[in-house]
C-alpha cells in the first residue's frame, strides 16, 4: 500500500518571529495610494505581505513555487504570536485528526484558508486580501487566539498582471463609467486564465497546471477546515456567499451544509448593517470535483465560492443596468468583509470544526470499498502520478480475478486483476477516491453548473470494476525502466504505439531529424507481435545520419520506451518494412488558429498539449490576420473550439477546401466543426431529430418553468460508450469502444463517403446528465471522422479529446489524427 509521507514542513516555516508591529504600514501608507484607487501590480502585492510579515509577529510568508512566467507563488500563515511560535505542533495535529499523520490528537484551532484572484480579471479579491491581512493583525487579533489563517493572495499571477497591465494601459483618466468604453472591453483571451488559457478554477483535482500541482503541496500539508475561493460574476449581480446551490454531491455531510448556512447568516448580518445586497443558493452547486469550493469539499473542509459583482468589465469603476456606479473601493471591501466574517465565525467555532472535521473522515459506510484498474502501463502510471499530487494511497493486488461493477460494460461483470492497481476508500481520502473514480455521480438536479460526469476509468481507458469488498494489496509496483542498447546488426528498430508516451517519443524522433515509419497493418516481426500503429525506425530510411542508432536509443531511453530490434525487414507475418503499409511519418508543419472567434479554453489546451506534453513546434496564427496567411507553408491546420460564422466566409472556406485538395489536412474541434456541415464538398451534415409542432395557442410552459423544462436538450458533460473503428489510423492504440466525454447536444450523420472512426448507434450514456429530447438525436451520430477531398483530408473531432487536458484516454486520437491519417506526403 502506497503511503505518501507528509513534505517536511518545517523548513517552510522559519521565520523570525521577534518583529514588532511599529514598523508596520497600512496598504495606502505602503503603497502610496488607498485599496480600490488603483489596481496593483502581482510584484507590488508581493512586496507588501513580505512588508507584513518583516514587521508583525503574526504573520510569516512564504514562496511555494513559481508560474510559468516565472512570477512568484505564495501564500502568508496568520495567527497570534503563540500560534505561529508552535505552527508546525499545530498543523501535525491536525493532519493527526484526519488520520493522515500518526498520532493522536483533540486540536481546538480552526485553519481557514483563504484564496484570492483564481481568475486573472475578477482583480478585486487581491486588493482585498491586502486590506484583509492588515485588518486581521491589527485590529481581529482575539479572533486570532484560536485561528490560523492562510490567505494565497493571488492563485493566478500571470492572468492578473495580463488583465492589471492591459487595464492601466488603456483607461482613462479619470476612469470612465460609460460600459462601451475601452477599459471596460478586454481583448482576447482577457485575463480570466493562467498563461497556458486554462481555468484554473477547473484544475484542482486533476492539477495539469503547475500553479495547481505547486498549490496542492502545500494545501496536502495542511488540510483546512474552511477554504473560500473569492470571485466576481457579471457588473449587475450584487454579490453572492454560501449557503451554495443544489446539487450537494451526496457525500457533503450535514454539518458541512448546515455551517455554510451559519457562514451565510453572519455576512446577511454584515451586509444588512451596510444596505448592501446580495443571493444565496443560486447557481453555484456542489458537485463538480475540481472547483475550489468542491475539492476542498470533498477533503472535509468547508468550501465556498465568495462572488463579487464586476469581474474584468468593472474596472476602477462602471455604471451598471440600474444606473449605480460599482466602483473597485466598493468591491474590495465587500470581500473584506466576507473574509473577516469567515474568519470570525471559524474561531467561534473553532471546536466544533475540529470534531465534525474528523468524522468527515470515516469512511466505513462507502459502498464500494475498493476500486480495480488494470489497462497499459503507461495510463496506469499516468493515474499513479495523479494519486500522487493529491496524496491517495494505493497499492497492486495478486488476484486472479476481482468482481464488481464493471465500467466497461456498466453492470455487474469482473476483469482479470492480476498486478492491477487498487485503489481503495479505507484511507482517510476515501470519500475523495469515491468521488473521483465513482461510475456515475448520484445527481438530485440536473440543473448544474459544470460538467455531470467525470469517472477516472474512462478518463484514462483502464478496464475497471469497482468492488464492494476491501482487495489485498502488496507493495508497491515499480514502474519499468528500460534501458536499451545500440544494437547495428539489424535492420532498425520497432517500437509499439498504446499511450501518449510514445507518441512524444515519436515526436523527439521527429525532431532530431529522425525518419519514423508507422505500421497501418498487424505484424510480427522475431519473437514479438505488433499492432497498427507500430513505429518502424529503418537503417535504410537513415543512412544519411551518421548518429541514427545511437540518437535513437538515446531518445528512447530519455522517454523511458522499450524498442525491438528488427531481426529482418522481412516479416514473420503482416507487412514487411518496404511495404506500401508502411508509411514514412511526415515531420508535420503544424498550424493553429487563435484570437477572436477561437475559444481561448480550447486553444490553451492545444497549445499546453503541444508544448508540455508532445514537446513538438507548432505556430499560431492569429485570425486577425490569418486570411493573409500562405497556408501552403503548412500540413496541418488546426481550428479549435469556436464560432467562425462570421469569419471564415464562403471565400475564405474555398480557399481552405482547395488547400486541403492540393494535400492538406484540417483539423476542427468541437463547434469548429459547426462550420462545414451542410456545406458542399464536406462530407457532414447535422442530425436534425423531428421536431413536433406546438400547438397552435402556442407555448404554455409556465414562465418559472422554462429554465428546467430546457433541460431535456442539454448534455451537460456526460460519458457515452462509442464504437470505433480500430483500423483506421485515427484509431490505432484503441480498441473497439471509446469512451468519449461530450459536451453538448451537437449531432452530426455518419459520413457517407468519408470514415466514420467513432461513433454513436443506439446512444448509451454511462454517467452523467443528459435530456431525453438531447439523447434521442445522438442516435446514428459521429463523433470522430475524416472526410478526404482531393489528396489531404478534414478531420471532424465533434467531441473534444483535449477537454481541460484530463481526458487522457482522447490525446492519441488527436495525435493520430495529425501524423498518421492519410499521411500520403513527406518531406525528403
Amino acid at each position: 500500500m502506497k503511503k505518501i509521507i507528509t513534505i517536511l514542513f518545517v523548513a517552510l516555516i522559519t521565520t523570525n518571529l521577534t518583529y514588532s508591529q511599529n514598523n508596520l504600514l497600512s496598504p495606502k501608507d505602503f503603497l502610496g495610494y488607498e485599496i480600490g484607487d488603483q489596481f496593483t501590480r502581482h510584484a507590488d502585492v508581493v512586496n507588501y505581505f513580505n512588508h507584513v510579515a518583516n514587521n508583525s509577529n503574526m504573520a510569516t510568508y512564504h514562496t511555494y513555487g513559481k508560474t510559468n512566467e516565472r512570477r512568484l507563488l505564495t501564500y502568508a500563515i496568520v495567527s497570534s504570536e503563540e500560534n505561529l511560535k508552535n505552527i508546525e505542533t499545530i498543523r501535525l495535529n491536525n493532519l493527526k485528526n484526519t488520520g493522515i499523520a500518526e498520532g493522536a490528537a483533540n486540536p481546538e484551532i480552526a485553519i481557514v484558508w483563504l484564496s484570492y484572484n483564481v481568475h486573472g480579471n475578477e482583480a478585486s479579491s487581491t486588493e482585498a486580501a491586502m486590506k484583509t491581512i492588515y485588518e486581521l493583525i491589527t485590529q481581529k487579533t482575539a479572533w486570532l487566539q484560536n485561528t490560523v489563517v492562510i490567505i494565497d493572495p493571488c492563485i493566478n499571477p500571470d492572468g492578473r498582471d495580463r488583465y492589471v497591465n492591459w487595464y492601466n494601459q488603456v483607461k482613462a483618466t479619470p476612469y470612465q463609467v460609460n460600459q462601451a468604453a475601452t477599459e471596460h472591453n478586454e481583448p482576447w483571451p482577457g485575463g480570466r486564465p493562467n498563461h497556458y488559457l486554462f481555468d484554473l478554477n477547473r484544475d484542482w483535482a486533476w492539477a495539469t497546471q503547475v500553479e495547481s500541482q505547486q498549490r496542492l503541496k502545500i494545501y496536502n500539508a495542511w488540510m483546512p477546515h474552511i477554504h473560500v475561493d473569492f470571485h466576481e460574476q457579471g457588473i449587475n449581480e450584487p454579490y453572492y456567499f454560501a449557503p451554495a446551490a443544489e446539487p450537494f454531491h451526496e457525500i457533503i455531510t450535514p454539518w458541512q451544509k448546515d455551517f455554510q448556512t451559519q457562514i451565510g447568516k453572519n455576512h446577511a448580518r454584515y451586509f444588512d448593517k451596510e444596505g448592501w445586497l446580495f443571493f444565496t443558493r443560486e447557481r453555484f452547486d456542489l458537485l463538480y470535483p475540481s472547483y475550489g469550493d468542491t475539492y476542498p469539499t470533498f477533503m472535509g473542509a468547508i468550501g465556498m465560492t465568495y462572488e463579487q459583482a464586476g469581474h474584468g468589465r468593472a474596472g476602477l469603476g462602471i455604471q451598471t443596468d440600474e444606473g449605480f456606479v460599482l466602483t473597485l473601493k466598493d468591491r474590495a471591501l465587500h470581500h473584506t468583509t466576507t473574509g473577516l466574517s469567515t474568519v470570525e465565525i471559524s474561531s467561534k467555532q473553532a471546536a466544533k470544526l475540529n470534531i465534525e472535521f474528523k468524522k468527515f473522515f470515516n469512511t466505513s459506510d462507502l459502498k464500494y470499498k475498493s476500486y480495480i484498474l488494470n489497462g497499459e502501463a503507461d495510463k496506469i502510471n499516468a493515474l499513479t502520478k495523479l494519486l500522487d499530487r493529491h496524496e491517495i494511497i494505493y497499492g497492486f493486488t495478486d488476484n486472479e480475478r476481482v468482481s464488481g461493477f464493471h465500467f466497461r460494460e456498466n453492470k455487474q461483470g469482473s476483469i482479470n486483476a492480476k498486478g492491477a492497481l487498487v485503489v481503495s476508500t479505507n484511507q482517510p481520502k476515501g470519500k475523495m477516491v469515491k468521488v473521483l473514480f465513482e461510475p456515475d455521480a448520484k445527481l438530485n438536479d440536473p440543473l448544474t453548473y459544470d460538467i455531470t460526469a467525470w469517472s477516472i476509468p474512462h478518463a484514462y481507458g483502464l478496464d475497471a470494476v469497482a468492488s464492494t469488498s476491501l482487495i489485498p494489496v502488496n507493495s508497491n509496483k515499480k514502474e519499468d525502466t528500460f534501458n536499451n542498447t545500440i544494437n547495428t546488426s539489424g535492420p532498425g528498430y520497432i517500437a509499439k504505439w498504446n499511450s501518449i508516451n510514445d507518441a512524444a517519443f515519436m515526436a523527439d524522433l521527429l525532431k532530431n531529424n529522425i525518419r519514423v515509419r508507422f505500421s497501418e497493418k498487424d505484424f510480427s516481426n522475431g519473437t514479438e507481435n505488433f499492432k497498427k500503429g507500430s513505429l518502424i525506425i529503418t537503417k535504410s530510411d537513415n543512412q544519411k545520419n551518421s548518429t541514427y542508432d545511437k540518437t535513437v536509443i538515446d531518445i528512447a531511453n530519455a522517454h523511458n520506451r522499450k524498442i525491438y530490434t528488427a531481426s529482418s525487414s522481412f516479416s514473420n507475418s503482416g507487412a514487411d518494412f518496404g511495404s506500401p503499409d508502411v508509411k514514412l511519418i511526415n515531420n508535420q508543419k503544424i498550424a493553429v488558429i487563435k484570437g477572436n472567434h477561437t475559444s481561448s479554453l480550447n486553444y490553451g489546451e492545444i497549445w499546453h498539449f503541444f508544448e508540455q506534453q508532445l514537446k513538438y513546434p507548432i505556430t499560431s496564427i492569429d485570425t486577425d490576420y490569418y486570411k493573409n496567411t500562405n497556408l501552403s507553408d503548412y500540413d496541418v491546420l488546426i481550428l479549435p473550439d469556436g464560432y467562425y460564422d462570421s469569419y471564415l466566409n464562403n471565400d475564405v472556406i474555398e480557399n481552405l477546401k482547395k488547400w486541403v485538395r492540393k494535400g492538406g489536412k484540417l483539423i476542427a474541434i468541437g463547434n469548429a466543426v459547426n462550420t462545414f456541415a451542410d456545406k458542399e464538398g464536406f462530407d457532414l451534415y447535422k442530425n436534425e431529430p423531428e421536431k413536433k409542432e406546438k400547438d397552435s395557442i402556442g407555448n404554455l410552459i409556465a414562465y418559472d418553468q422554462r429554465e428546467r423544462e430546457s433541460v431535456k436538450d442539454l448534455i451537460t458533460g456526460s460519458i457515452f460508450k462509442t464504437k470505433v473503428d480500430p483500423s483506421h489510423p485515427m484509431a490505432f492504440g484503441y480498441n473497439d469502444t471509446y469512451f468519449s466525454l461530450k459536451l453538448g447536444n451537437e449531432s452530426f450523420k455518419f459520413l457517407k463517403e468519408g470514415y466514420n472512426v467513432a461513433y454513436i448507434e443506439q446512444q448509451q450514456n454511462v454517467s452523467g446528465f443528459a435530456g431525453s429530447s438531447a439523447l434521442k438525436g445522438l442516435n446514428n451520430s459521429l463523433v470522430f471522422g475524416e472526410a478526404r477531398i482531393g489528396k489531404g483530408s478534414v478531420i471532424y473531432m465533434v467531441d473534444n479529446p483535449l477537454f481541460r487536458s484530463f481526458w487522457e484516454n482522447g490525446k492519441l486520437f488527436f495525435v493520430n489524427a495529425i501524423f498518421f491519417t492519410n499521411n500520403n506526403k513527406f518531406t525528403l
